[in-house]
């Protein structure tokens, strides 16, 4: 299985439409072969910022594949690259980190 933990930074104040974009992508996501979990977190309500909250305008993607194919099939996904091409005015950055079990 393959891990990724993606965290995404929203130009300021354009977090709200980059999960809205990302929520309609999601049913494509899932449905594609492999795909385990693909989910959007933001930092809990009513835990007192600190040095490690990611803050108002990033949201954490975790994901859960099956193999290291089905990733690299759902990173060149026509619904993805629709994504990319749809979102990229509203994100400031993106890092994805691509994890396995030990």
């Amino acid at each position: 299985m393959i891990q990724v933990v993606a965290v995404i930074t929203a130009k300021p104040g354009q977090r709200a439409l980059l999960l809205e974009a990302f929520k309609a992508n999601r049913a494509a996501v899932l449905a594609e072969e492999g795909c385990i979990e693909y989910g959007a977190t933001i930092d809990a309500q009513g835990i007192p910022p600190s040095k490690a909250s990611f803050g108002p305008d990033t949201f954490v993607v975790i994901e859960k594949w099956a193999s290291l194919p089905a990733l690299q099939a759902h990173a060149v996904a026509p619904h993805m690259a629709a994504f990319s091409a749809q979102t990229k005015e509203l994100t400031e950055s993106k890092r994805i980190h691509v994890l396995e079990p030990i």
